[in-house]
């Protein structure tokens, strides 16, 4: 898959259909930051009229996820990915639309370098923060990830 903002989110509807339905779009991918995006409605709402944490949480995965699949892809190497663990604070509600930057690109390439060379696994952090309309911090998420390059059978 070739990586641009229209193929990650038709990604999302066919592979990811809870983030799609979700209103999780990807907005910006560059090698250097990715930025998602998403809008309280009725159907991500909790009880206290904001959007739901896990929301929230699926488009923080992706815009650090698509850096992460971006660097695999432009390596040409067979390399699997998982989340290992996540955190997060939250600042105030979300209501309105919420967009998620993550400018850790370089962190991606050096943990890629570390992967190829001697071909182990390696896992390293990334973050994200949240921001409504107004400019103001609603959530800031860490995910670690892991990467390790495939073995050829």
């Amino acid at each position: 898959m070739k990586f641009t903002i229209s193929s990650v989110n038709r990604f999302l509807f066919f592979k990811l259909p809870s983030a799609y339905w979700s209103g999780v779009r990807l907005q910006k991918l560059n090698d250097f930051e990715a930025e998602t995006f998403v809008r309280y409605k009725w159907f991500n709402q909790n009880p206290f009229r904001s959007m739901y944490f896990a929301v929230q949480a699926m488009a923080a995965e992706l815009s650090t996820g698509a850096l992460v699949m971006k660097k695999i892809s432009e390596s040409k190497e067979q390399i699997s990915m998982l989340v290992a663990q996540n955190n997060a604070v939250f600042h105030k509600k979300a209501v309105g639309k919420i967009v998620f930057k993550c400018t850790d690109g370089s962190v991606v390439d050096e943990a890629i370098d570390l992967v190829l060379n001697p071909n182990e696994g390696t896992t390293f952090w990334m973050k994200t923060i949240g921001t409504d309309e107004k400019g103001d911090i609603v959530s800031v998420f860490n995910f670690e990830w892991t990467i390790k390059k495939k073995k050829n059978k």
